[in-house]
């Protein structure tokens, strides 16, 4: 019954917009994805079930395209320190979905020390247990 099933809305990430946002709106876009997909992240988390494996694989799917736009914004970027802070918001959103061989990837391509630290000290799995040793 196709009747009552509602359509989703679109997702944050999936609007279009034909014009350049510049540094602050890119980051402010990243921001708003971060938020949107960081409810994804934590569904996916908590999924169990008998229908739970086609849910996160929809959630799963979702989360990467998050991902993917807010990685194609931060390339647009030229301010550097801007450009940390919303590859650390990114960073953040992999670590909450588990996904920490990306998250260990994007920290390295974060350039302030100080930026790095502080993810590292709020996700202390964010330190490389082979770089640890």
């Amino acid at each position: 019954m196709r009747w009552f099933q509602k359509d989703r809305p679109p997702d944050v990430w999936e609007f279009a917009t034909d014009q350049p946002l510049g540094d602050i709106g890119a980051a402010q876009k990243i921001r708003e994805i971060c938020a949107s997909a960081g409810a994804i992240a934590e569904r996916m988390t908590v999924l169990n079930g008998r229908k739970a494996e086609s849910q996160k694989a929809s959630e799963a799917e979702r989360y990467q395209a998050a991902v993917k736009r807010a990685l194609e914004l931060a390339k647009q970027i030229s301010d550097d320190a801007m450009r940390d802070i919303s590859v650390s918001q990114i960073i953040s959103l992999s670590v909450k979905a588990g996904h920490m061989k990306t998250a260990r990837v994007l920290l390295r391509a974060i350039r302030s020390d100080k930026t790095q630290a502080e993810l590292m000290a709020v996700h202390p799995a964010l330190i490389d247990q082979d770089a640890a040793s």
